[in-house]
């Protein structure tokens, strides 16, 4: 009907979000809606049940958004759910980044267009085993910040943010022709200790004002009383989340039902999988229980949220931690055990939940897109750059700030990452004196050297007091690790670097050059690779103990495929591809084994930078090595999905570089 106007029809071709609000105007409106006398959703005037999947697009590169989507779909799934990470958009207070991986309209458009709707969990606050559950670290610089609360600081920036943040969400919101089609107002808030109905209010007041009033909102609380009081509020709707723990599912919606008599049924995160930490074993969630839980769910009618449905990776510093009894950080793998892989491979688990939505609903036809190519590229071997505190012209070029005592990270201004703190033995040490560390004041780990002489660690709950020694006047460097901070529970106020004062013997230690270090601009500006092409010098080849960086390059062979990065007998650190922060490693301490590497981040036809900074050790060989598959765990790791992907999959082509033994 639009062919005399062939201009008109280009632009309504390339403005997706435009065709929903044509087919308002042309067929009427669209409606989302809760039909409390029937029990259920209501989508344009029909009873509706979703089946949904959570995927972070913070966690999984932008250049797979699609083909996770895809998938997503192809598994059945009619809805996604995501969160919207405060932080990971406004690292800077004030300074906001929504393009490139960053981009969520972007994201919502690919959703829109897949065919999924969207269910959207802009927080401000979000757990999600996320760097400070999605807050921004720079709210801790008001030293009496009350988090999550009606605490004026805390409301003031959270207006800020959710003003440039609602308006964009509102044209895609379903009944305006997008795809969202209900919004969730914080997350698990009955969970926090605050229990500050002012604050909710607030909250509500605020998405109605930007979204408006016929909005669906939302509240997920675990499977208490407690946290269902605490958490829910008139005029946001109370759902539920449980996993294949609960033995007994009509109890936990039972649940539910007495904070919400009528309604739809609805759980928001029925967990697929679950979250390693440092040290843990790597967990997993058995498949069976997955899906007969799924089906009985739907069977009652339910909507349900598969947590998660493609977990990703915890890509830079971006990974979270909890704290219990103890500091306990999370890995960098958000593999979670879930259907689809964390290099968004279908897995068995996928295939036996997609079985189970069968039943309720048709599945679109067609295959099963397949798991992505895998190349084992074999192995490189690094050579040292140099010890991290003989490079602060490079990684601290603005020089170090001096202090009495010392600063913390956000004190700063430095969130993430490193910093180096140094001053001087006040007086002589011959026999081993004890360098303590008092109300656990490291956060969260340190790296000690006296005159550039690696001598120990001092870790967050761990080691409180180490032994050194050393003449007056040596110089002291405690490199500060920030292992991400807690994203769950009281404790999210986890301010980092050195807390409290460093005690050495009787000696108060003083007088502090404080160097926050910028490491990843640096590398992504090319170092150490150009820094040394410049000055040509010779680099030093062997391993040597304390902070270090080595380099290296991984030949190209004409083609980018996805690969896993182990680095076997190193002990702990960092790693960066081509200028990108791929995370932490960690194989001494487990489970995790290797690093996921997106193959878009390597070139088919250039030298592949690597940048590796080892914290305590490495190997005598120095060698790191590619493999096509993950090793998740500090065990051999089955491959996922066997027998009934093998006809779906792409060969794996087999290295040119041999192996060997490693």
């Amino acid at each position: 009907c639009f062919a005399p106007f062939p201009d008109f029809w280009c632009w309504f071709s390339v403005n997706p979000l435009c065709v929903g609000r044509i087919i308002l105007i042309v067929f009427g409106a669209r409606s989302f809606s809760i039909d409390y006398k029937n029990n259920c959703f209501e989508k344009d005037g029909k009873p509706f049940q979703y089946i949904s999947g959570s995927m972070h697009y913070s966690r999984v590169p932008h250049y797979y958004w699609k083909d996770r989507l895809q998938k997503m779909y192809m598994a059945g799934l009619n809805a996604i759910q995501t969160y919207v990470p405060w932080n990971f958009h406004e690292e800077q207070q004030g300074v906001y980044n929504f393009s490139g991986h960053r981009d969520l309209e972007h994201f919502l458009d690919l959703a829109n267009q897949t065919g999924l709707l969207v269910i959207l969990r802009p927080g401000p606050y979000i757990c999600a085993e996320w760097e400070m559950g999605g807050l921004p670290a720079w709210l801790l610089q008001k030293p009496n910040i009350v988090l999550r609360s009606a605490d004026t600081d805390y409301l003031g920036a959270v207006n800020s943010w959710m003003a440039v943040l609602l308006p964009k969400m509102k044209r895609w919101l379903y009944t305006n022709g997008g795809n969202i089609i209900s919004v969730q107002v914080e997350n698990e808030y009955g969970s926090y200790y605050a229990c500050d109905y002012n604050y909710m209010r607030h909250l509500r007041t605020l998405f109605q004002l930007f979204l408006g009033e016929n909005t669906v909102l939302f509240t997920t609380d675990g499977n208490t009383d407690k946290e269902m009081t605490c958490g829910s509020l008139e005029g946001m709707y109370a759902t539920i989340d449980f996993g294949t723990g609960e033995r007994r599912i009509s109890q936990a919606f039972s649940r539910q039902r007495r904070f919400e008599p009528r309604g739809p049924l609805v759980n928001s995160e029925f967990y697929t999988g679950w979250l390693d930490h440092w040290g843990d074993q790597h967990a997993e969630v058995d498949t069976q229980k997955v899906s007969t839980m799924l089906g009985e769910m739907l069977s009652m009618g339910a909507s349900v949220n598969m947590y998660m449905f493609e977990g990703g990776t915890n890509f830079g510093y971006w990974n979270g931690a909890d704290h219990d009894n103890r500091f306990r950080s999370v890995v960098t793998s958000y593999d979670y055990n879930a259907p689809l892989s964390e290099a968004g491979d279908p897995t068995e688990k996928l295939l036996t939940i997609q079985d189970t939505i069968r039943k309720f609903r048709e599945i679109p036809e067609g295959p099963m897109p397949p798991a992505s190519s895998k190349m084992a590229y074999g192995f490189v071997t690094l050579t040292m750059v140099g010890e991290l505190n003989r490079l602060l012209d490079t990684l601290c070029p603005q020089g170090p700030v001096k202090s009495q005592y010392p600063l913390s990270f956000e004190e700063m201004k430095q969130f993430y990452g490193f910093m180096l703190y140094r001053t001087k033995l006040p007086r002589d040490l011959p026999e081993n004196t004890a360098l303590i560390s008092p109300l656990n004041g490291v956060r969260d780990r340190a790296y000690v050297s006296v005159n550039g002489v690696f001598q120990g660690i001092l870790e967050r709950d761990v080691t409180l007091v180490m032994n050194i020694t050393g003449k007056q006047g040596d110089q002291i460097d405690v490199l500060v690790e920030n292992m991400g901070r807690v994203n769950f529970g009281s404790k999210i106020n986890d301010r980092k670097g050195l807390l409290t004062h460093l005690i050495l013997g009787m000696d108060v230690l003083k007088d502090w050059l404080i160097f926050p270090l910028n490491i990843d601009e640096a590398i992504a500006s090319g170092w150490p690779q150009s820094g040394m092409r410049r000055s040509t010098p010779t680099p030093i080849r062997g391993p040597s103990t304390g902070p270090v960086f080595y380099q290296g390059t991984l030949a190209p062979n004409g083609l980018a495929w996805d690969t896993f990065l182990r680095l076997t007998d190193w002990t702990k650190g960092q790693v960066w591809i081509n200028g990108v922060n791929l995370g932490r490693y960690w194989p001494k301490r487990g489970p995790q084994q290797t690093l996921y590497v997106p193959g878009p981040l390597l070139s088919p036809t250039q030298p592949n930078n690597i940048t590796v900074l080892e914290l305590e050790g490495a190997p005598p060989h120095t060698r790191v090595v590619f493999l096509d598959r993950p090793q998740l765990s500090s065990t051999a790791n089955s491959p996922h999905c066997q027998h009934r992907l093998e006809h779906r999959r792409q060969p794996t082509p087999s290295s040119s570089t041999s192996l060997g033994k490693h």
